[in-house]
């Protein structure tokens, strides 16, 4: 057995891209895709003509709504070949805008239901900031299923908790990668890997509060680097993998223990905790680490997002 199917037994494989014709190969149960990916992948020769597609049939409709059409139209795609769900993200620049974000959730969820896809097929992607952890308590309150993304810090994941979102994904390689710059040249790369891996770090202790108190968010670690730090995650509820590391782990057939366990982690001694507004924005900016990444992460999706804007504009 490889390790991707090894893998699959304890944990749901979830592909990480908008190359859906990739997707196939490695029978994913759900998929996630943003911005960046879906930028990515409308600059390929195989998927200009959807992007092409969706201009000639709403020519004249706001920027806005022609975005969100073509992020339809590629989560549709995906949703053809995937049994689950795809993760569909608003607009980065409405992270610190609850009502707008709402706003264009429903707006996506429309336009997938007028494909008629059911609304449980699909996430909505919003960024754990405190303004999108509202937006998605709203959201999951109408029935509306939120992944809340660029999440780097133990305090998102308990508000993401009380807010009761679907699902969070908290990103392993970005914090690796923070970890590793800041250390320079005292960075040991054989003392950080596995389980003692910062980004493997964070994900297990989320993973482990979560199942001691009994909080339903589903955990997606996200953003690898290496194989390493996904089989040290094994057992996590999903993890959301590129399908460079998917063809990493088929083509290995390593031994791929369970790293993560919930039983074992209702027996840890571990204290409850829970955050006002003010508790939260002071706990984020006593992390440096997340309230860099957070920050970064907003604008290099905002980046893509006109990118993708002016793409529209020029098809």
């Amino acid at each position: 057995m490889n390790q991707l199917d090894a893998l699959k037994q304890f944990t749901t494989v979830v592909a990480d891209t908008g190359d859906f014709k990739q997707l196939s190969a490695f029978k994913p149960q759900d998929a996630t895709t943003n911005p960046s990916l879906i930028l990515k992948a409308v600059q390929k020769p195989d998927y200009a003509p959807l992007l092409k597609d969706t201009v000639n049939q709403f020519r004249g409709r706001a920027l806005d709504e022609l975005v969100d059409r073509l992020l339809v139209r590629f989560g549709c795609e995906i949703l053809s070949i995937i049994p689950g769900r795809v993760s569909t993200e608003v607009d980065a620049r409405l992270s610190f805008d609850t009502s707008a974000t709402v706003a264009r959730a429903e707006r996506l969820i429309e336009l997938y239901q007028a494909q008629g896809v059911h609304v449980d097929r699909v996430l909505i992607k919003v960024a754990a900031t405190w303004e999108g952890i509202a937006a998605a308590q709203q959201l999951e309150r109408k029935g509306i299923h939120t992944n809340l993304t660029l999440l780097f810090s133990f305090c998102q994941a308990v508000a993401c908790g009380q807010a009761k979102v679907q699902l969070i994904s908290p990103f392993v390689g970005r914090i690796y990668d923070w970890y590793k710059k800041s250390a320079g040249a005292a960075w040991v790369e054989a003392d950080n890997a596995g389980a003692n891996d910062p980004g493997v770090k964070s994900v297990a202790q989320i993973y482990q509060y979560y199942k001691k108190f009994g909080i339903a968010t589903e955990v997606m670690g996200a953003s690898f680097r290496n194989a390493g730090q996904i089989t040290a995650l094994a057992g996590c509820d999903l993890l959301t993998i590129s399908p460079d590391l998917l063809a990493t782990l088929a083509a290995s057939e390593a031994p791929l223990p369970r790293a993560l366990d919930a039983q074992a982690a209702q027996a840890m001694d571990l204290a409850h905790v829970s955050f006002d507004e003010a508790g939260f924005r002071f706990a984020l900016n006593e992390d440096a680490m997340a309230t860099e990444k957070l920050a970064e992460g907003i604008r290099a999706f905002c980046v893509d997002a006109v990118k993708l804007e002016h793409l529209l504009l020029a098809a």
